[in-house]
């Protein structure tokens, strides 16, 4: 399918590995020009080197923490005007007692998952707008409207980044930039790996990567029987990143393996 993005300016914020890279993938396939950020130099570069390599296009690393004032201040000057922009972050750690969240984890919380990508919208939008065509993507979570206590950390700032990119959408619509959200569930990526020592920690399991797997799959009922892998997501977000999805405005798209029990 030619998602008519050929040449196109676009941004993978997050896409050093998991889900960010499978996207930056499927854009560089398509033949847009990327930038890709993320935290970590050395996997940052393998990743854009690889890519360049693998589908012949300019791929451009930019090591930045999207959270930060400096960090979105290097890909603003990196990448002036995108025609695509693609977010994910990080996951936060599974926590434990809800009852022992600090106010210091939720501003990390809220830093991170909400601010910081409304941030990097905010700066581009109006380029987008003047130009008349742009496409947003957060890859956001499926705890963002499935309720999940052991993600508190990570559900409610990205509820609130829902309601934004709603609002926003709209607004933004008429001008030919459109906004949309993927809530993807538990994924088998490297992030989801990361993560799985403080789920044990959170279920007081042993930090045994099949012990977490066998936990989730009978805490958590997902139809398909098996978690999904990053390319599972990653068509989807290049296809809403792409001239075909003029037409899908501020939705919020769950792709979980039939996770999450509801129609709407």
């Amino acid at each position: 399918m030619d998602l008519k993005i050929a040449g196109k300016r676009a941004i993978m914020a997050g896409g050093s590995a998991g889900m960010g890279r499978a996207t930056a993938e499927r854009l560089a396939e398509a033949g847009a020009e990327l930038v890709i950020t993320a935290r970590r130099e050395e996997r940052l570069v393998n990743a854009a080197r690889e890519i360049s390599k693998k589908y012949g296009t300019q791929v451009t690393p930019i090591v930045a923490d999207s959270s930060t004032i400096e960090g979105r201040g290097a890909l603003f000057a990196a990448c002036p005007a995108p025609d695509i922009l693609a977010i994910t972050i990080k996951p936060p750690d599974p926590n434990g007692d809800f009852l022992q969240l600090t106010p210091e984890m939720w501003r990390s919380s809220i830093e991170t998952a909400l601010i910081g990508p409304i941030e990097i919208m905010r700066h581009y939008i109006p380029g987008m707008k003047a130009r008349k065509w742009g496409r947003i993507v957060n890859i956001a979570t499926f705890s963002a409207k499935n309720l999940m206590i052991w993600r508190l950390m990570s559900g409610p700032a990205r509820s609130a980044l829902l309601n934004y990119t709603g609002c926003v959408s709209r607004e933004v619509a008429p001008h030919g930039v459109v906004m949309n959200n993927l809530l993807p569930g538990l994924f088998a990526t490297e992030g989801a790996a990361e993560v799985i020592e403080p789920y044990a920690r959170a279920f007081g399991l042993e930090p045994d990567p099949e012990t977490v797997r066998k936990h989730f799959l009978e805490t958590n009922h997902v139809p398909t029987g098996f978690i999904g892998n990053a390319d599972d997501l990653a068509p989807m977000a290049a296809f809403l990143c792409s001239e075909l999805a003029r037409f899908i405005v501020g939705q919020n798209i769950v792709i979980d393996g039939g996770q999450h029990r509801s129609i709407f």
